[in-house]
Formats: structure tokens, C-alpha cells, sequence
């Protein structure tokens, strides 16, 4: 934890930066039961958002997480062929990462307004950029609480609008400029900072016993447009202060990511800079391994399916949510298949638009 000094140095931040408000009375009211007012957040982990002036209508656009200590960290990403400049870096750091079986990732920088895809090698220099911008912050936060770490790396994620540059000067002095803090309003902030045409930030926290002791987990997404499977125009990053094991966190993730993010639907179009993250600091103490794996997939899986709901409930001109539910299938895959059919189908969808029982589509379907 950190002391009351250091604790507002960080809130006073580098430099000036445009804040913004998180009460959820700015948000429609139909959603606002799906905004939280309080959360219980995962140790060692400080978040931010600000306006550094990608969006022209002065709305947040950058948000920092952080973490005080190295993490393992994976992720899964857009099967696009087609895939943003962030989603190329990031593969690189975490694919350098487990290679060299490091703990390299600190913080992950995400800005919305602009996706940074279809750039070309500009972009990948501007993602690089964007990285190096979010591993100088870490340096700077390991000095200011005099602690001497290595340093680290920082993901980068970016949403917006395709096929235009990041505005990289705005990009790297919010950065610089961004206030820290273990808060909730800190961890709003961030969540905001992500939205594009999301009408409510989505944030999640929870606290869930592994082995008999707490651990604590914590998500941000966005995503409103584009959204089917592998994954849709979604970015998130899911925090835990667990200590996981590198190739336990893979197939944790691979796990979960297939039940939550990889199993939902609203227009059928993928987007190129899809990326989940999961970021594990150990900040706890909680060593996942053995037995504590499966209860830990399990708790990851029943919080990632949650956060992705939220993507669905705000889904662009969406009007209806449904579950689709499958029993008596061979495998899990084949029971998958029949839901995305169903979850994909026009005629479905209308039927259930117009609130009309039409099952003969959803056997047409199935079919």
C-alpha cells in the first residue's frame, strides 16, 4: 500500500490533464443499474482515465492501469486477418515475454477515438510508441515510491475510428500527465476513458475464495459495434492478484475466453483490434496451482461471462438480451456451433425483435 504522501503524489499526477465526471447520472437511466457505485479491487493495482484530446467533443479518451510488481500476463485477440497495429505489438511483448519466461507486462495504456488499424508500419511504430510512453510511466512510479524494479513493459489497446493515425504527442503527454489510484473513482475513470459508441462504462469487481483464502478480480471493456465471436470490436483487461502460472494463465484464459467474450453475438461482424488481457501481479500471496486451478478457471470463466454482458446489453440499436442455452450436446463445441447458429440467424432475431414465438425459426436453425 502505498503512504498518504505518495498516495497523493500520484493523484496530483506530472503536469495538467483534463478530468472529467463518472457519475452515472450522465449515462441513460435504463443502464445505470448496470454501472457500479462502489468495487473491491484487486492489491497492487492503480488505475486512471483523462481527456488527452483524441475525441474533439472534450470526452475521456486514455485510460492507465497499473501494476506496483511484475505480472504474468496473456491474452487473446481478433482472428481478423486484418488485425490493428496495438494487436501486433501486443502479441509481441507477451509472446517475448513467455519466451524468455519473464515477467515483463506493468501496465497496459488504452485510448478510444482512434483504433490505430489499417496504418501500416507507421502504426506499429506509433503502437511501439505508445508502449514505450506506458513503460516510462512505471519507471517514474517506481521512483516516486522509491522502490527498484526493472522496470517493465506496457500493452497498448486502441478503439476508434479505422484507418487514421494516433495522435501520438496527445497520447504520450496524457500519459505523462495521468493521476494513478487504487480508488473506485479511479478504476470509473479508466472505464469511461474506454468507451466509443458505448452508452455506460463497464466495470467489474468481485472478491472469490481460492484454496480458502480471497483473491480479488477487477474488468474493464468497451464494446458496442462489431461483436461476434473471435472475438468483436471489444477491448478488455481483467486484473487479479493472484499468482498464476504462465502456462496456467493460458489455459485459464483459453478456458474462460471461449465461454464469456467468444460466445456472444449482437450484428456479425469482427472487428480488428479485439484483445482481452489477463494480468496477474500475485499481490495477495495466492499461488494458483493444483486443486486452486480448476476453482480459479471457474471463478475467472462465471466473471468474464458477466463482464461480457455487459457488451451485450449495449449492444449498437440492440433491444432484446438472450441466453441461449443447450443441453444434450455431444461436446461442448458441438453445443456452441447450435447456439451460434441460433444467436446468428436473421430470422431469429426478428422473430424475437417483433416478440413474435416463432420456434420453427430457432428449429430452422438449430437445422
Amino acid at each position: 500500500m502505498l503512504s498518504s504522501n505518495l498516495r497523493q503524489l500520484h493523484r496530483l499526477g506530472r503536469g495538467a490533464i483534463n478530468m472529467f465526471s463518472t457519475d452515472a447520472k450522465q449515462f441513460p437511466e435504463a443502464k445505470r443499474r448496470f454501472i457500479p457505485s462502489q468495487g473491491t479491487y484487486p492489491h497492487g493495482f492503480f488505475a486512471g482515465g483523462s481527456h488527452c484530446g483524441i475525441k474533439k467533443n472534450g470526452k475521456a479518451d486514455l485510460a492507465l492501469l497499473v501494476s506496483d510488481r511484475p505480472t504474468t500476463t496473456s491474452a487473446v485477440f481478433t482472428t481478423n486477418q486484418f488485425c490493428a497495429a496495438p494487436v501486433q505489438y501486443d502479441r509481441s511483448v507477451i509472446n517475448g515475454a513467455r519466451d524468455a519466461q519473464e515477467q515483463r507486462v506493468r501496465a497496459v495504456v488504452i485510448n478510444s477515438g482512434c483504433a490505430n488499424a489499417v496504418t501500416g508500419q507507421q502504426g506499429l511504430a506509433d503502437a511501439q510508441e505508445m508502449g514505450e510512453a506506458g513503460a516510462a510511466f512505471v519507471r517514474m512510479f517506481d521512483k516516486e515510491r522509491g522502490v527498484e524494479h526493472e522496470g517493465g513493459e506496457a500493452l497498448v489497446m486502441s478503439t476508434g475510428v479505422i484507418g487514421q493515425r494516433l495522435p501520438l504527442s496527445k497520447i504520450t503527454d496524457g500519459v505523462t500527465a495521468m493521476q494513478v489510484d487504487e480508488t473506485h473513482e479511479a478504476w470509473m475513470r479508466a472505464a469511461v476513458a474506454h468507451m466509443t459508441t458505448d452508452t455506460f462504462p463497464k466495470l467489474l469487481s468481485r472478491q472469490v475464495d481460492i484454496a480458502g483464502q480471497p483473491i480479488h478480480l477487477a474488468g474493464i471493456t468497451k464494446g458496442a459495434g462489431m461483436i461476434h465471436p473471435n472475438m468483436a470490436t471489444l477491448l478488455g483487461t481483467v486484473c487479479t492478484d493472484a499468482s498464476v502460472p504462465q502456462s496456467l494463465l493460458d489455459k485459464a484464459l483459453a478456458h474462460a475466453v471461449a465461454r464469456s467474450f467468444n460466445a456472444i453475438s449482437i450484428d456479425g461482424d469482427m472487428s480488428t483490434n479485439d484483445t482481452i488481457a489477463v494480468i496477474a501481479n500475485g499481490a495477495s500471496g495466492v499461488v494458483v496451482d493444483g486443486a486452486a486451478y480448476e476453482q480459479f478457471t471457474t471463478a475467472l470463466t462465471e466473471f468474464m461471462a458477466d463482464l461480457a454482458s455487459l457488451v451485450v446489453r449495449d449492444g449498437e440499436g440492440a433491444t432484446k438480451f438472450l441466453t441461449i442455452e443447450v443441453t444434450g450436446a455431444r461436446t461442448f463445441a458441438d453445443a456452441k456451433q447450435v447456439a451460434s447458429t441460433i444467436a446468428t440467424s436473421s430470422l431469429v432475431k426478428t422473430a424475437f425483435y417483433g416478440q413474435d414465438a416463432n420456434w420453427g425459426r430457432i428449429l430452422c436453425a438449430v437445422g
